[in-house]
């Protein structure tokens, strides 16, 4: 196949499986891990309360894509500087 060919299939497949099954479900996983990895930062011995530890993670993973924002918005200046 060439890489325009596999491109199409993988493309038909994924239609085909966002005809078939829920979104929200197929990412369920990725999203906990990402949560996990947060509350293990800002709670790597487990000593806070499940609610605060949550919160505190909630909080992490907002500064991270606030982050990650941040550094697109530098990206597409520079781009479009040269």
């Amino acid at each position: 196949m060439t890489p325009e060919q596999r491109s199409k299939a993988g493309r038909a497949a994924m239609y085909t499986r966002l005809a078939t099954e829920d979104r929200t479900e197929m990412t369920a996983s990725a999203r906990a891990a990402a949560m996990d990895r947060f509350e293990k930062q800002v709670d790597p011995d487990g000593e806070l309360e499940p609610a605060e530890r949550a919160r505190r993670a909630e909080y992490a993973r907002k500064a991270h894509f606030t982050r990650l924002s941040k550094l697109g918005v530098a990206a597409r200046r520079r781009n479009k500087a040269a």
